[in-house]
């Protein structure tokens, strides 16, 4: 028998962890699992209030560092300053999650037929979803390898990177207030995340950085009862994922209970793309 503690690999205490879209729906989920593994936290999304709100919040229920701040990911000054800030308050970074992502503000664009999509709205949604990926892997992994000591970096996709959508559960589908639909330009950017990802891997595996993609499928976040029976129809398990149960693949891929695992991409689907 190994002398091995197999339980304590799945342990996140003393990690300098950063969460980019770290106050979203899921991000939320994120930094709280790492915070209760142990992790200290840095909270990072665009507005400041919801990061550093989130980041009391944790510190006062698991007793962890945390840090909350604002970044622009798809600005490479602004994505500088936070990694100095982050370096400043915990002195290293140990396990980022480059989970940032943007839809729209705008949603008439954003749902635009792909005959009619502007190009303007295309860069936009790029900027973040994935020059924000290759920015924040760029300046974190960087200090990663100036630590010397590894690390471990979660890719955020999503199940439309990997498979198309199915035009047919969009039927009568709303959310918001609006119709809605999944397009293209989200499929081509979550795709780009599965690529980035495989090539840092190897990239940076030498340094002892390993990098991995999590892509989690439909969530159940406020869509309509129309929506959410015909995407469950979808799914083997015969229902959308809930926000929580992303957070396992998460906490595995940062700690050394994954220690030989880069270059994957772990799908959090209910078995939607082993059809």
């Amino acid at each position: 028998m190994s002398d091995v503690s197999y339980f304590s690999q799945f342990s996140l205490k003393g990690k300098k962890a950063v969460v980019t879209g770290g106050a979203g729906i899921l991000g939320r989920h994120f930094c709280a699992g790492l915070a209760e593994a142990g992790a200290d936290v840095a909270v990072i999304d665009l507005h400041r209030e919801p990061a550093e709100e989130l980041a009391s919040s944790l510190a006062d229920r698991y007793g962890v560092g945390t840090i909350g701040l604002a970044c622009d990911v798809a600005s490479p000054e602004s994505v500088r300053a936070m990694v100095r800030q982050v370096v400043e308050e915990f002195g290293e970074i140990t396990v980022l999650h480059n989970n940032a992502a943007s839809k729209s503000t705008d949603l008439d664009a954003f749902f635009a037929p792909f005959e009619e999509y502007s190009l303007e709205e295309w860069r936009r949604i790029m900027s973040v979803n994935i020059d924000g990926m290759f920015l924040v892997a760029q300046a974190v992994g960087g200090q990663m390898v100036r630590q010397g000591k590894g690390g471990s970096i979660v890719q955020t996709s999503s199940i439309y990177g990997v498979m198309a959508p199915d035009p047919r559960i969009y039927e009568g589908s709303f959310y918001m207030g609006r119709q809605i639909s999944s397009p293209a330009v989200y499929s081509a950017s979550k795709a780009a995340v599965v690529g980035l990802t495989k090539y840092l891997s190897t990239y940076w595996a030498d340094k002892g950085i390993r990098v991995n993609t999590l892509t989690p499928g439909g969530n159940d976040s406020g869509q309509n009862d129309e929506f959410k029976q015909r995407y469950s129809a979808r799914i083997p398990l015969g229902r959308m994922g809930n926000p929580p149960e992303m957070v396992g693949a998460l906490l595995f891929l940062a700690s050394d209970a994954s220690s030989y695992i880069t270059g994957q991409n772990i799908m959090v689907d209910g078995g939607l793309s082993a059809w």
